[in-house]
């Protein structure tokens, strides 16, 4: 059994080889690095993960993946509305701004899954659970009737979890968020409904970016 002080111990390991990864990559970052960032030494690394450097990859990716989805909270449990889905684009859009090259998705993405065919197993897992997260949110809108009735929700699902990695591989490469903001802006176009005559008036997309 683990104690408490085990299991923080583990949590700090883990963290700090996350930290590393973001700022430096998989291939440059070594156990030395996380064992100095996290305060420990090889002995206590080894005991908490006994495959060494594999196990480890998988611990963080199991991390960056919880990240993904409790950035995208509360707004991705509630897509059922217009509304919904452009609370949830500006959270997103603002959540990557702000995490700029250290965006988890940056790192599980396009990073560990390179390296680690667990850690890939983990990454698939996510996408699929995004994209039934999304789906979900689709046909509840249509059943609003707010959606496109005639799309398919599962391959729109898809394409939205597409546009938001292909956003973020560019603020990867870039350090902007404009593209995936236009990408969100595009898929919500093709998505939502337009609003009717003597309705509410469309907001315009407006952008996150200094907020």
């Amino acid at each position: 059994m683990t104690t408490a002080k085990g299991a923080a111990t583990r949590q700090r390991i883990v963290e700090a080889a996350a930290a590393e990864i973001r700022e430096r990559g998989t291939l440059a970052t070594t156990l030395d690095d996380v064992c100095r960032r996290s305060g420990t030494g090889k002995s206590q690394l080894f005991h908490y993960f006994p495959e060494g450097r594999e196990q480890l990859l998988l611990a963080v990716t199991e991390l960056e993946a919880r990240h993904v989805f409790d950035d995208q909270q509360p707004y991705l449990g509630q897509l059922a509305s217009r509304a919904a889905w452009e609370r949830w684009r500006d959270a997103v859009v603002a959540t990557c701004r702000r995490q700029g090259p250290h965006c988890p998705l940056g790192v599980l993405i396009a990073d560990v899954g390179r390296y680690s065919p667990a850690a890939r197993a983990v990454t698939t897992q996510l996408v699929r659970r995004w994209q039934d997260a999304v789906r979900l949110g689709i046909e509840a809108t249509q059943a609003a009737g707010e959606a496109n009735p005639a799309l398919d929700a599962d391959r729109t699902a898809a394409a939205v979890v597409t546009a938001v990695q292909g956003g973020v591989s560019v603020l990867l490469s870039t350090g902007s968020a404009d593209h995936l903001e236009a990408a969100l802006d595009l898929c919500l176009d093709h998505l939502l409904v337009p609003v009717q005559s003597g309705a509410r008036p469309v907001v315009p997309h407006r952008s996150v970016r200094n907020e």
